[in-house]
């Protein structure tokens, strides 16, 4: 005991602990160096890989119209930075590839090629080509942690000219419209939010915020499921339908009426 306190008192103790010290601490950190790095390198491959396969996908189904390179071309823009987001809608969607042109690329069945690897591949090649709006993570688009409230009053704000307030789609010009939001998953509103496809203005952050992209996600999808007082739907867009409903029920009792009593005379006399 005697030894150890007369060696801690030695005028060198002090910096024999401090190199223990860093060597301790240096070797720690080269373990946990080389382990993060075999796990970004792992990354990097792996996304690489993604980006190569992307790139066969996209000159099988993709280069006829948007160009070897992406670059675009008279039928198709260039897709050049616009990142992962606007890929996973449009392929997610069935919306692309496009079956033929038209005024605006329906929403339908995805072909059979198109699944969750093969959109992440594709997603990856473009990203590479320009960065652009990532593809939302999936707490950035659950609806349980949305305020509905809030979101509807977002929703009211800055989409029902369009969409309708219940998202039922609507018309717009030039053979264009609104589509109806009832099919689209939580990630495909935020992804539309933030690349603003076919006829719809592009929400960044600094116009709605994550957030509130959240809350209206919640709004949108839990209207789905909300019963209408009156009755009918009658497809929920609007008073158009319901005075239409209104009017031609109306004048069709009015008409019975007016052969009714008509015939009530014809029969007194």
């Amino acid at each position: 005991m005697t030894r150890i306190t007369a060696g801690r008192r030695h005028p060198l103790a002090r910096y024999a602990v401090l190199l223990l010290a860093l060597g301790l601490l240096g070797g720690l950190y080269t373990f946990v160096a080389s382990t993060t790095g075999r796990a970004d390198a792992s990354i990097a491959a792996g996304r690489a890989d993604d980006v190569a396969e992307g790139k066969k996908l996209f000159q099988q189904s993709c280069a006829s119209c948007h160009g070897l390179n992406a670059e675009g071309s008279n039928v198709a823009p260039s897709l050049v930075g616009v990142g992962a987001a606007a890929v996973d809608f449009q392929v997610s969607s069935g919306r692309m590839p496009l079956a033929r042109p038209e005024a605006q690329a329906p929403r339908k069945p995805p072909p059979p090629w198109v699944n969750e690897t093969t959109i992440r591949q594709l997603s990856a090649y473009v990203e590479s080509l320009g960065g652009g709006p990532t593809v939302p993570a999936p707490e950035q688009v659950d609806p349980a942690k949305g305020d509905q409230a809030k979101g509807g009053e977002l929703f009211r704000a800055n989409c029902i000219q369009c969409h309708n307030f219940v998202g039922a789609g609507g018309a717009l010009t030039r053979g264009k419209y609104a589509p109806n939001l009832s099919e689209s998953t939580p990630t495909q509103i935020y992804e539309a939010m933030i690349t603003g496809p076919q006829a719809m203005p592009v929400f960044n952050d600094s116009i709605i915020t994550p957030e509130q992209k959240r809350d209206m996600i919640a709004y949108i999808t839990g209207v789905r499921s909300q019963v209408d007082p009156g009755g009918a739907g009658l497809g929920r867009i609007g008073p158009v339908t319901e005075g239409l409903t209104a009017w031609i029920v109306g004048l069709s009792l009015l008409v019975l009426a007016a052969i009714w009593i008509t015939a009530k005379k014809r029969q007194a006399k």
